[in-house]
């Protein structure tokens, strides 16, 4: 029985494959095109349904989606944009948390306070993998991305800890505002520390006892679960657990990585990214029919009347409280007038567009527990929650995602802030590595330059900023001089790699430029350190 689950999955992930080149070559964002795609799959005759155990979703999914985004993030860009941040991680969820759980309980029969807040929950946290991929290549301004991501990392928690305090509402009948509030700041904060300490944990295995490259990948792999799964131990919140020891990982990642594990580990964790994100996106069109079956004392245009109302709350109220969280500090605070550049009425717009649910939504809706706490009564209203939650990802992702590019370029969104261009960072970055790298050279190396035409080329590469090729002896009898030089090159080279690190990593502490600008200049430098090595 299991070889046939596992040809399937293994066939899921094969299609997801063909879908991504597919999308690619259309120019559509991949998790719109998986979710279309996955729908289509769920309707060819005899494709067996596929179950997937409530229980699993979140441990499966969540802790590498999550480690993954916090590596990628940049904490001095999160930590600039925090205000905004922070108002829409956790104030857009619970005001819309409390909007949907008010307003489904008057149009939905039924329907209780708690399975409302529930239903907010699930439904109230923006996917930044679906925004971000929408956005690829479109002129939005860095504020306006920054803030994308790292809402995304904030909403999850906090979206997760509605899910699980209104779940036991709705288990044990009772919910207490006040408790929920303590357990809320207790769950949080000591899920950050579990999720530090941990991280503190592997930074020292990682840096001071791992010295077996293959180690390292394996290591960061299983990072993010053995910090959800302790977190949740006790009862504390996985997901600040996962995105705290992330972050902090990520950003002393230098100390215990080389250019070969920090290769190994990009390409690895690129690979597990994708293809559990475009699974959680093609099972979300795989399910929809599953659910649509089991849809029971709902008329279909009922469940799609409240499925569509519900989602159109949900724009609204997001894109009123973008405006709300940019403009109303800024009306009070004058500090805050005059720290921050005012973002205009454009970039607030695309930022509330840009809210389109994912894969968080879909774990959330399929961990619902099929039964109550006596085993037998089945959840309330378990499958319209999930039809409705369904229909607002479909609607968000497809309609926005659509869309979203045509009014990025409509309304034209110019940067405000006095941000310089990562091209021009680049060979910023670039100039000034190269300017240390040409004083190392006349400080340590000036006889070898003057005896051997190779050495000096080095300096001359840098100088002009082209890859010149290195003279050859040419002659017999000097094939071994030819050797000694190109050893001593490769040498220097070596050198000058190791101290335009070190150059990056001084940057890094000074926040001068963009931690995606640096990174991508930390892998050109693996790049050539791998090609010297295996030369």
């Amino acid at each position: 029985m299991i070889h046939h689950h596992l040809l399937l999955i293994l066939s899921l992930f094969f299609a997801m494959a063909l879908l991504f080149m597919l999308s690619q070559r259309l120019k559509i964002s991949y998790p719109i095109f998986l979710v279309i795609g996955g729908l289509a799959i769920s309707f060819i005759p005899g494709m067996p349904q596929l179950n997937v155990d409530p229980e699993l979703v979140f441990l499966i999914f969540l802790p590498p989606l999550l480690f993954e985004a916090a590596w990628h993030s940049s904490w001095n860009q999160l930590w600039k944009w925090k205000r905004s941040i922070l108002s829409l991680g956790f104030g857009l969820v619970l005001v819309t948390s409390l909007a949907i759980a008010y307003f489904s309980v008057n149009i939905i029969p039924g329907f209780t306070l708690a399975l409302g807040f529930l239903l907010g929950g699930i439904i109230s946290p923006p996917d930044a993998v679906a925004a971000t991929s929408v956005l690829k290549g479109m002129a939005v301004p860095k504020r306006g991305l920054t803030i994308l991501e790292g809402e995304s990392l904030v909403n999850d928690a906090a979206s997760l800890t509605v899910f699980r305090f209104a779940v036991a509402a709705i288990l044990t009948n009772e919910f207490v505002i006040q408790k929920a509030a303590v357990d809320f700041l207790e769950s949080a904060v000591m899920g950050v520390f579990v999720g530090l300490m941990i991280a503190h944990l592997l930074y020292w295995i990682l840096r001071y006892w791992v010295h077996a490259s293959s180690i390292t990948t394996p290591i960061t792999l299983i990072a993010p679960y053995l910090m959800y799964i302790v977190a949740e131990e006790f009862h504390w919140s996985g997901v600040l657990a996962v995105v705290s020891g992330g972050l902090f990982l990520s950003f002393r990642s230098s100390d215990f990585l080389n250019y070969h594990t920090r290769l190994q580990t990009q390409e690895v964790w690129t690979t597990v990214g994708f293809l559990l994100n475009g699974f959680v996106f093609i099972l979300i069109g795989l399910e929809l029919p599953v659910i649509i079956a089991g849809l029971e004392g709902y008329s279909m245009s009922d469940a799609i009347k409240y499925a569509l109302i519900i989602t159109g709350l949900v724009i609204i109220i997001r894109i009123v409280l973008v405006y709300a969280s940019t403009f109303i500090p800024r009306i009070v605070s004058k500090r805050i007038r005059e720290s921050e550049k005012s973002p205009g009425l454009k970039l607030p717009f695309i930022i509330g567009w840009a809210g389109m649910r994912g894969v968080v939504s879909l774990a959330s809706a399929l961990a619902i527990p099929l039964t109550l706490d006596d085993k037998l009564t089945a959840f309330p209203h378990r499958n319209l929650i999930l039809f409705i939650t369904f229909v607002v990802i479909l609607v968000t992702l497809v309609f926005q995602g659509l869309t979203l590019p045509f009014f990025i370029k409509w309304l034209k969104v110019e940067e405000v802030d006095e941000y310089i261009p990562e091209e021009e960072q680049v060979e910023e970055i670039r100039v000034e590595l190269g300017k240390c790298a040409i004083d190392y050279l006349d400080t340590n190396y000036a006889v070898e330059m003057q005896q051997y035409e190779t050495i000096h080329r080095i300096k001359e590469q840098i100088e002009r900023s082209v890859n010149a090729s290195t003279a050859t002896l040419g002659e017999e009898d000097k094939k071994q001089a030819l050797s000694t030089i190109r050893g001593l090159n490769r040498k220097i080279l070596l050198e000058l790699i190791s101290l335009r690190r070190d150059v990056l990593a001084k940057m890094r502490r000074e926040s001068s430029f963009d931690d995606s600008v640096l990174r991508l200049i930390e892998s050109s430098l693996d790049l050539e350190e791998a090609r010297l090595r295996k030369g």
